[in-house]
């Protein structure tokens, strides 16, 4: 391999991210600095025909600095606030969204009532309103206790993160990013966020608790620490719902790993940890394709229009019809041609070293930036794991495994033993060249029509028997185990962990390997 280096990863750096889409503003974009936010719409904004996320040429993006988060913008020019102050004027609409409405497929879940009385009994909610019971797990920015609101059989997972530790640490903003996408998302397989508040010393997110733990553990519980092939398609079909779902918000999660997959109450699954995601402007859109089955260079880009502009996403939230009004799959076709809903943010730029070292893709190891087809090569790797109990190029160091990932080819064990169509959505997946890579230009459309998926009813998938479903939690056995939940002796504990995760894999971010070279 060629061992020479190029832009070195030190604070001297000055990269970002950049989103490609250029002009495209909406009413109360932020620009950012390093260390902190700045709020203020700009005069010359104007409302574009994208996705609904506020964004702005600065807009949530990354850099490869040391200390940089993965949603800043290095703009000398920006107006910071008060550094462990989170921006009002951005959490105001997620307190609406959290505490007052809730969330389309979770409507008849009771632990919304349960927060939403508690809100009304005594409002604000605050670290006092619940018992914490156990410290589920800490990761790069927080930790994560399992609590009880006081009053209620109502459980959830708070992520707790110290406001001192995120200043010191220059992750401030990658807590606040965070807290903005969960309290966007609306996704059978993606988290809610019932509340959030702050304290002196902390932020507090209050999400949903699965009790079945992750996708890691339970693959090291099967038989010869993998997945079958049946049981893999399974979660994979999840995980390719959630983040075609994402990528249509114009997000990308950057982090997809078996330890970021939890297991439900019911056995599905959830994507979680969202403080590495990028967020960018995307333009949902129903294009021709001349078959359903087109490659990712066989579709013609003709582009159909909505009234008023481009189709926006809440276009395709499904609806029930009558049989009279159903139409069928001639109605969806053009000429000979179908018509195919593309919702993949093609646009996004990013030059951050973000990620795990064995789900990195190439292109940002190299440092030739990187876009939305980080999450399908993330997403090849995942499938790679949960069939065959590893990862394909994973070397004695962190730094043999990133020499794998750029040069070495990909090869497949003699056992366990994948099928063809398995092994070959993988080789799909995982091209070194992101614009020759699966679902690069058609996102999950594609990886949808190929034949390892083969039988998989797409709109049912939420309603498919598990391959494996958790014990139900007894949570009377916490009742003598109250920890008192006061400001400052979980800020103490938060400051006494470790940096980083403890993971098997833990995240890197581009800060952590002080002495990394680009190859």
């Amino acid at each position: 391999m060629n061992s020479k280096s190029y832009n070195k990863l030190s604070s001297a750096n000055d990269r970002m991210d950049s989103n490609t889409w250029g002009h495209a503003h909406s009413n109360g974009a932020l620009d950012r600095n390093r260390s902190c936010l700045s709020a203020g719409p700009s005069a010359a904004s104007k409302p574009a025909l994208h996705s609904h996320i506020p964004s702005d040429k600065n807009a949530p993006t990354t850099t490869s600095e040391a200390g940089a988060t993965p949603v800043e913008a290095a703009s000398k020019g920006d107006k910071p606030v008060r550094q462990g102050t989170l921006d009002a004027s951005r959490s105001n609409s997620f307190d609406s969204s959290s505490t007052s409405h809730t969330k389309r497929h979770t409507g008849s879940d009771c632990r919304w009532e349960a927060i939403q009385l508690a809100a009304c009994r005594d409002s604000p909610l605050s670290l006092v309103h619940f018992r914490l019971l156990k410290r589920l797990g800490y990761g790069d920015i927080g930790s994560v206790y399992l609590v009880q609101l006081r009053g209620t059989q109502a459980f959830f997972a708070m992520k707790v993160m110290n406001k001192d530790s995120l200043i010191s640490r220059n992750k401030l903003v990658r807590a606040e990013t965070e807290k903005e996408i969960l309290g966007l998302l609306d996704h059978p397989f993606l988290p809610t966020l019932y509340t959030h508040f702050e304290t002196d010393k902390l932020y507090c997110l209050v999400m949903e608790y699965c009790c079945g733990g992750n996708l890691h553990s339970l693959r090291q519980k099967q038989p010869n620490r993998h997945f079958n092939e049946q049981a893999a398609r399974f979660y994979a079909s999840e995980v390719l719902l959630a983040l075609e779902y994402l990528h249509m918000l114009g997000i990308v999660y950057r982090d997809l790993k078996p330890e970021n997959v939890l297991v439900r109450d019911g056995g599905h699954i959830m994507l979680s940890d969202f403080d590495l995601s990028l967020r960018c402007s995307v333009s949902p859109m129903l294009v021709k394709s001349s078959s359903v089955h087109a490659g990712a260079n066989g579709v013609e880009k003709g582009l159909i229009h909505a009234e008023g502009g481009c189709v926006q996403p809440s276009a395709f939230f499904p609806r029930i019809l009558s049989k009279k009004s159903r139409k069928t799959k001639s109605d969806f076709s053009v000429k000979g041609s179908f018509l195919e809903f593309n919702a993949e943010p093609t646009d996004a730029r990013s030059m951050s070293f973000v990620g795990t070292h064995e789900y990195l893709a190439p292109e940002i190891i190299r440092g030739e930036g990187h876009g939305s087809a980080v999450d399908w090569w993330t997403f090849g790797i995942f499938l790679y794991e949960l069939l065959h109990g590893m990862t394909p190029f994973k070397g004695s160091s962190n730094r043999a495994t990133l020499c794998n990932v750029v040069e070495q080819p990909l090869r497949f064990p003699e056992n366990p033993t994948a099928s063809n169509v398995a092994r070959d959505l993988i080789r799909g997946l995982l091209v070194k060249d992101p614009l020759k890579r699966i679902a690069t230009k058609r996102g999950a459309t594609e990886i949808k029509q190929h034949p390892f998926f083969e039988g998989v009813n797409w709109a049912l998938v939420r309603g498919a028997h598990p391959p494996s479903v958790p014990d139900p939690v007894d949570f009377s056995q916490f009742r003598s185990k109250e920890k008192k939940a006061t400001e400052s002796t979980v800020a103490t504990t938060l400051s006494s962990l470790p940096a980083g995760a403890p993971a098997a894999k833990s995240t890197m971010t581009a800060d952590s390997p002080a002495n990394f070279q680009y190859f």
